[in-house]
């Protein structure tokens, strides 16, 4: 059934509904000076129609697929051609005539002049005479011709129409998978590095290793109910991103100088989670050391709808390259995936620092 119920068949049938409705109308209109109603001339009008119709419907349910579907083009241009010129012969023959034409009376010397030409057989009795195409039968081919034509027409755009929506959606498709795919490896990307800040806290300050690790249960938390969805409330994302900061406090000395810069309203938006930790954790990570004075500045701010993100941390000699790794990789990617071409990134990797400014709409 939704093999028939599609929008070229719906427009078919509204316009051959339409075809058949028009004459009646006009004839109606027409009693209004005739004072009768031609029912004689609606029915041969409805009975050329009904022609053209089951011409069209053949083609359209039997010869068209061959083109379309199955791809026989010989096959579908020699039935078409052979269709086509059925319907000529057959017109050429069976020449339709308007009830109530009038017949020309002519004298019997010209009516004998202008009969068609008939040949004598072998028993000298004339055989029937030749039909000779008129302009008529050229027109109702031609008729014919542009039907099928359109047919094919509008079947091939509402093709590429569903097949252009086929490809949206599979790149939709594939866009949820890859973001899924991401997110996946960075919740146990977080995991490891956190469990490991932990771990190394154990040793120093038992106490602190208790108080992070509730800090750790609210922030997986947050991870594993929050993070599989494609947008969070900002105010979440905020406040998740201050408890790894305070998380992280827990194992660094007075040597790191963190500085953290808030809004101080967070309006009702949304973004997608776990975005800005990346780059958080990747300053922990790369950027202090007990050797010398480091520091993190963070700092968030909302203006025309969009965030903009500034992170800035020092950078122990051990590491060169910075941007690589799991995390920054995925953000790329994701902000990519999620946003096109509306989102601003840059990264500065200098010799003793590194700096990420970002910005995203809301």
């Amino acid at each position: 059934m939704k093999r028939f119920l599609t929008k070229a068949n719906i427009l078919y049938v509204a316009l051959w509904t339409l075809l058949f409705i028009v004459p009646a109308i006009m004839g109606f209109l027409q009693t209004t000076h005739t004072g009768s109603f031609d029912w004689k001339g609606l029915f041969f009008i409805w009975k050329q129609l009904a022609v053209y119709l089951g011409i069209f419907l053949f083609h359209h349910l039997v010869l068209a697929p061959m083109l379309i579907e199955r791809r026989k083009r010989w096959l579908y241009f020699a039935a078409v051609a052979t269709l086509i010129t059925l319907f000529f012969v057959v017109q050429c023959m069976h020449r339709p005539q308007m009830p109530h034409e009038p017949r020309h009376h002519e004298p019997r010397q010209e009516q004998y002049e202008q009969r068609p030409h008939m040949e004598p057989n072998n028993h000298g009795r004339h055989m029937k005479p030749h039909h000779m195409p008129g302009e008529h039968d050229v027109i109702a081919t031609i008729i014919l011709m542009l039907m099928l034509g359109m047919d094919i027409g509008v079947m091939l755009y509402f093709r590429q129409q569903k097949d252009q929506q086929r490809l949206a959606d599979l790149e939709h498709q594939n866009l949820e998978q890859q973001l899924e795919y991401l997110k996946y490896q960075i919740n146990p990307h977080f995991l490891m590095n956190t469990l490991n800040n932990i771990h190394a806290l154990v040793d120093i300050d038992p106490e602190q290793a208790k108080e992070s690790i509730v800090e750790l249960s609210k922030i997986m938390r947050f991870v594993l109910y929050e993070g599989s969805k494609q947008k969070v409330p900002l105010r979440k994302e905020l406040l998740f991103l201050e408890d790894y900061i305070r998380l992280m406090r827990q194992r660094v000395t007075e040597k790191v100088r963190i500085d953290v810069r808030m809004p101080d309203t967070i309006p009702e938006k949304e973004m997608p989670p776990l975005i800005l930790i990346t780059f958080v954790e990747n300053a922990f990570k790369h950027g202090i050391t007990y050797q010398r004075p480091c520091f993190i500045e963070l700092s968030v701010s909302i203006s025309d709808n969009r965030l903009h993100f500034n992170c800035r941390n020092s950078k122990v000699p051990q590491s060169t390259v910075q941007q690589g790794g799991i995390g920054l990789a995925n953000v790329k990617r994701r902000l990519e995936l999620i946003y096109d071409n509306d989102y601003l990134l840059q990264i500065d990797d200098q010799e003793e620092t590194f700096e990420v400014n970002m910005e995203i709409p809301l």
